[in-house]
């Protein structure tokens, strides 16, 4: 009997329960929502390809009544997903009644070029369009990329942007037959890389170049410098441009100033040698004439103009 009494009051007090928690869960659903916040951009990157109207106008759509029992929360959060220009959302209501709304947006590393289509890849790879509303600033590629290619692509990427050299010289990555070339902001040369690997050696190869050579020149003067070899540059002139030189005359005029500045030291540093007088000796006197020849040989020889340094470009 006290079993059956335990049990009984067990069912009673559990019916309770569920009457109640029926009964406010019915109370809370015809609430209306309190306010929705909505948090974009919540990573270090700051994009705007979508605004808070925009979802704020998603959650008009999907709860019109603006209650809380008519609210499909899972609805709302599948449609903010499926959105191009958003990575991920999370939608969730707390006790206060209001609605959350986390949208974490895609964020571009390149923009791409291929088959007549336009269109941005982030860092996980994913295609996604451009927007008309907003253009995220990062650099151009174009030609027939794989997606395979994508992760490769986007290192370099990243490593021309953290580095001031690159940012300074390359505005934009061209593919053709297969070969990488970076398209520069000086001139119209382009920086042919070859495939995406050893991408560090390759750009340390072309600073070299710059520093040593372009920095005396035009640089409009080049089609195309490639670095694709191992230890080697190649520069290929550009025939349309006038003042066509070559490079061991740009690194001779380079030294001609240091080496004019030497010499005028060098000769205002040496005394002015003073004229010999002339003096007929007697032929009955070889003695004098054979201390004169010895002391000819004795005296030291002037030393010869040092020749200027030669640059050798293979």
């Amino acid at each position: 009997m006290k079993n059956k009494y335990r049990i009984l009051k067990i069912l009673v007090t559990v019916g309770i329960l569920v009457f109640l928690l029926s009964f406010s869960l019915k109370r809370f659903s015809e609430k209306s929502v309190s306010e929705s916040k909505i948090k974009l951009n919540n990573d270090a990157t700051s994009v705007y390809f979508i605004s808070e109207n925009e979802v704020s106008d998603l959650i008009k759509k999907y709860n019109p009544e603006n209650k809380i029992g008519t609210l499909d929360i899972p609805k709302l959060e599948e449609k903010l997903n499926k959105n191009d220009f958003v990575d991920s959302a999370n939608v969730y209501l707390d006790l206060n009644g209001t609605l959350n709304v986390d949208v974490k947006q895609r964020v571009p590393v390149f923009r791409l070029q291929k088959e007549g289509r336009d269109f941005y890849v982030d860092a996980k790879g994913v295609e996604f369009p451009i927007s008309r509303n907003y253009s995220y600033p990062c650099l151009l590629v174009s030609g027939n990329v794989k997606k395979d290619e994508y992760a490769a692509l986007s290192n370099l990427v990243e490593k021309i942007n953290k580095d001031d050299f690159s940012k300074k010289y390359f505005i934009g990555i061209s593919k053709y037959d297969g070969d990488y070339s970076l398209l520069t902001s000086e001139g119209h040369y382009k920086v042919e890389i070859g495939d995406l690997n050893n991408i560090d050696f390759k750009v340390k190869g072309f600073k070299t170049f710059v520093e040593k050579y372009l920095v005396y020149q035009n640089p409009e003067k080049y089609k195309r410098i490639s670095v694709k070899y191992n230890n080697q540059i190649v520069a290929t002139l550009n025939p349309y441009f006038k003042e066509n030189d070559s490079v061991l005359k740009a690194q001779e005029k380079a030294l001609e100033k240091p080496l004019a500045r030497l010499e005028k030291k060098e000769e205002v540093a040496k005394p002015e040698a003073k004229p010999k007088a002339t003096v007929a000796k007697p032929k009955k006197e070889p003695k004098k004439e054979e201390k004169q020849k010895t002391q000819q040989k004795a005296s030291p020889k002037k030393e010869e103009p040092k020749k200027k340094a030669k640059v050798i470009v293979e």
